[in-house]
Parts: structure tokens; C-alpha cells; sequence
């Protein structure tokens, strides 16, 4: 008896990269590429027509982008399987995208061995997180997340802007933007604004242009 390959959705916004997954995919005969999406309107319609096993979405996309496309397919279907995979791995992405519901999240420098195995976890239900990964989503557990306000604040801050402009920008008084800077120093251990920039942009509270 033949066991009925894994139906794969690709959704990447670089034809290239989509094209170069199917290659790889349909290379394996447990596995069948039924599906690719440049975007995330196509997407959604992709995967509303074909109901794929497991679905792996690029995370930085445009208009929509891997979070909202996965948080999309969760709410379609609950037991939507999808794996994020994308160049980046700072902390706020590997946290929006697990909860978001992705099942993993994968770099794009990872192997077809690896790839595949993570594809065949995923459609049997499970995690498939590295440790590397975990790692990160458990720092970023243990560590006080910032309000929404509090991520205002900051990216102002990263974009070199005084107290008194973050005020105006967000129509706050200057009080309120210095209680909100002094939270946001405590919250992400640092020492001044500068340093706050840099670990905002490490893990991805910011982002660079």
C-alpha cells in the first residue's frame, strides 16, 4: 500500500526562492508541492481551494506578511499546519510567529534534509522548534514584554527623535514620553537610549531600513 504523499503549499514573495523550494520538494516522493502563492491575498485563496497538509510561508512579506498570513489559515482552519521560514531569527519574530500558531520556524540556510524532516513532524501534529529557537522564545517569556505605547515610544526613539517630537508624534505630553523611556530602559536591561536602540534591533522590536 502507498502512503499518500504530504500536500505542500509554498508562499513566498520571490519567485525564485518559491521555485527553488518546489524543486527540492517535489524531488522527495512522500512529498507533493500542490500549491505556490507570491502573496498573501492568493495565498489564503490557495489555501482555502487546495487544503494543504502543511503550508510554509516566508515571514517578511507585503501587504500581508507571514504572521498575519498564518494567523489567517489558523483562524480558516485550527488545524492549519504552517512553517515560518525566513533569513531572519530575532526574538519578537520567532514570538509573533509561534503565536501566531506556526508549528516552526526555519531559517532559509537550512538544509533539504532538515527541511523535510521538519515538514514530516509538522504534518504529524508536532512542534518542530530547534533549541536554538526555543531558546530565544524562552528569553523573550521571561523578560517583561513592552506595551503597545511602550513600542511607540521606542520606535521613535530609533528613529532619533527628542522627547519633545516623540510628544507631538503621538500626542502625548513630554512627561508621559520620559515615564515611558525610563520603563522601556528598565524593561529591556538597558543603560541608555543608544543601548536600548541596539537590543530593540537585535530582537526585533525594530526594525533597520
Amino acid at each position: 500500500m502507498t502512503d499518500t504523499p504530504i500536500r505542500v503549499l509554498l508562499v513566498d514573495d520571490h519567485a525564485i526562492m518559491r521555485e527553488g523550494l518546489a524543486a527540492v520538494l517535489s524531488g522527495n516522493p512522500g512529498l507533493d508541492v500542490v500549491g505556490q502563492a507570491g502573496d498573501g491575498k492568493l495565498a489564503l485563496q490557495l489555501f482555502s481551494d487546495l487544503s494543504p497538509d502543511v503550508s510554509i510561508v516566508d515571514l517578511r512579506m507585503s501587504p500581508m506578511d507571514g504572521v498575519e498570513i498564518t494567523t489567517a489559515m489558523r483562524a480558516a482552519s485550527p488545524n492549519a499546519r504552517v512553517i515560518l521560514l525566513t533569513t531572519y531569527d530575532t526574538d519578537e519574530e520567532v514570538f509573533r510567529g509561534l503565536r501566531a500558531g506556526a508549528a516552526s520556524y526555519l531559517l532559509k540556510d537550512v538544509d533539504s534534509a532538515k527541511l523535510i524532516e521538519t515538514i514530516r513532524a509538522v504534518h504529524s501534529g508536532r512542534k518542530a522548534i530547534s533549541p536554538e529557537i526555543a531558546a530565544k522564545l524562552a528569553e523573550h517569556m521571561s523578560s517583561d514584554a513592552l506595551t503597545p505605547r511602550q513600542l511607540d515610544v521606542l520606535k521613535c526613539l530609533s528613529q532619533g527623535k527628542s522627547n519633545l517630537e516623540i510628544a507631538n508624534t503621538l500626542f502625548i505630553s513630554e512627561g508621559t514620553v520620559k515615564a515611558h523611556v525610563k520603563a522601556i530602559l528598565q524593561k529591556l536591561e538597558a543603560r541608555d537610549r543608544t543601548q536600548a536602540i541596539t537590543i530593540a534591533i537585535r530582537r526585533g522590536l525594530v526594525r533597520t531600513l
